[in-house]
């Protein structure tokens, strides 16, 4: 397939010269031209050049009234880049050189007039040339103007980073927000890049040099953060960029450093402010087990022995009764199973404000005695699932559990409308896990993003306090399941996977 060539463009040819005639021996010359336009006076010069573009000019000196040097001289106040050449006669070699070294592009001999033609295509391509050189220099202009507005008004600093097969770093640019964020000129960083680095201590300095080491050797994005040095008020400064490495061996950086201590700042104040609130919810949480406690004695102590003292009374006062007063028995029966479900009440929720059963026999009895509860409370099976007998945690994380499931018990009676619940209860890798499912109606990502799920939210803190982890999702067969995972003993880490590798080699 043959390529098309461009399109021809229209030439447009401006004449100065004194006589129709004079222009008339050029016309076989230029005919390809599109226009020819002849002029003579400064005034006719002028109204042309602002007439419309022109190509090229043809100056003929013989008689011409305007002189060659105000020709070039009012083309050059116009503005216009618009060659001029100068065609003469025998015997006007002066005139040529003159010309030329006025500013004429090309000067021809009117004896050589089949010159004439390629030189004019030659200078009206070689002004195009010019012309688009402006234009994308301008362009170039713009653009550099634009990205140094912008880069000026960025908070931070713009860098180009090179490091050189020798491992050297050099700055090719840096934008003007380097004296904000690190507090010395651009020529002062461009001319070493080592006042990056001197900007950071010593441990700090040695993580930029291995981040930037390991982005070159990965390819990976750079994105590190450390503290300037400082004997008033220290800066976090953000590096953000993803490396380029050339086949040299060369590694560059194009990106972005940033001040980011309003937000370090602020994660701090976050984090001390979730930890006090983490300490207060814990001390809630005491406060309540206290009070829970002294309410469970009293109902047992007190209360209880208050509907014993009854229930023997009631006992005594049915025994006297004569034989035949048949509707004060039937009362007095009646009123001691009130009593029987009274004491049996009262037991229970002894049992769940502070079950003695969690001191004496452990977690996993505990949890049992409490299905056995739900069981008879709501008419939904529980079961539970112990794979050892000898799980005992230290008595904070028991007590925490306990609640953790008695709190999943009642969420499943209030929401589930599940017929079965099923716990278990296991060892692993130096955790306590412990898993509820159901087979109710499940839960969606809508419930569990309710404000006033106040019950998973504080099955969550629980978890947290103990340093554990929670999941909450839907189970494989419908219904509900829980899965959380504490460390079974407070404050010690559990062993990761290879700790685990080597202890069993």
């Amino acid at each position: 397939m043959v390529a098309s060539s461009p399109p021809r463009q229209p030439l447009h040819l401006l004449v100065i010269a004194a006589s129709e005639a004079d222009v008339a021996r050029l016309l076989p010359i230029l005919a390809k031209a599109d226009k020819i336009q002849r002029i003579d006076t400064a005034d006719d010069l002028r109204a042309a050049l602002a007439d419309q573009p022109w190509d090229a000019a043809l100056y003929l000196p013989a008689d011409a009234a305007l002189p060659l040097q105000a020709t070039l001289r009012q083309i050059e106040e116009a503005g216009i880049d618009l060659p001029l050449i100068l065609v003469a006669g025998p015997g006007e070699e002066s005139a040529l050189q003159r010309a030329m070294k006025a500013g004429a592009r090309d000067a021809i001999d009117a004896d050589r007039l089949e010159r004439l033609l390629p030189a004019i295509e030659r200078e009206v391509l070689e002004a195009r040339h010019r012309a688009d050189h402006r234009a994308a220099l301008e362009m170039l202009n713009e653009s550099q103007a634009r990205f140094d507005a912008l880069a000026s008004n960025l908070p931070g600093m713009l860098f180009h980073l090179r490091r050189d097969a020798e491992g050297e770093y050099r700055f090719l640019f840096v934008s003007e927000g380097c004296q904000k964020l690190f507090g010395f000129k651009q020529q002062h960083l461009l001319a070493s890049a080592g006042k990056l680095f001197d900007a950071f201590d010593g441990e700090r300095r040695k993580s930029l040099e291995n981040a930037l080491r390991e982005s070159a050797a990965r390819g990976a994005l750079l994105n590190w953060e450390g503290c300037t040095r400082g004997r008033t008020r220290q800066k976090w400064i953000n590096l953000r960029s993803t490396p380029y490495r050339f086949d040299s061996g060369v590694v560059e950086w194009r990106g972005m450093a940033t001040n980011i201590t309003e937000s370090k700042e602020s994660e701090a104040e976050l984090r001390e402010s979730r930890q006090q609130l983490a300490e207060l919810s814990t001390h809630l949480e005491a406060a309540k087990e206290e009070e829970r406690e002294r309410i469970s004695r009293d109902i047992h102590d007190e209360l209880g022995s208050i509907l014993v003292f009854l229930k023997i009374e009631a006992a005594q006062l049915a025994a006297k009764l004569p034989p035949d007063a048949m509707r004060l028995r039937e009362k007095a029966h009646s009123i001691e199973t009130l009593l029987d479900q009274a004491m049996s009440t009262a037991s229970r929720v002894a049992r769940e404000l502070r079950p003695g059963i969690l001191k004496e026999f452990g977690l996993p009895a505990a949890i049992e005695c409490q299905a056995e509860d739900f069981t008879q409370r709501f008419g939904i099976a529980c079961r539970v699932q112990c794979d050892e007998d000898a799980i005992e945690p230290e008595p904070d994380t028991s007590l925490a559990l306990f609640r953790i499931a008695q709190e999943a018990l009642t969420n499943v009676a209030k929401h589930a409308h599940a017929s079965l619940v099923v716990m278990r209860l296991r060892r692993e890798r130096g955790n306590i896990l412990l898993e509820i499912r159901d087979n109710g109606r499940g839960i969606s990502e809508v419930d569990m993003q309710k404000p006033k799920s106040f019950g998973l939210r504080g099955i969550r803190e629980r978890v947290l306090s103990l340093a554990g982890e929670f999941s909450i999702g839907p189970a494989e067969h419908g219904g509900t399941h829980i899965v959380l995972r504490v460390p079974e003993t407070a404050g010690v880490e559990p062993p990761g996977e290879e700790e685990l590798q080597r202890n069993l080699f």
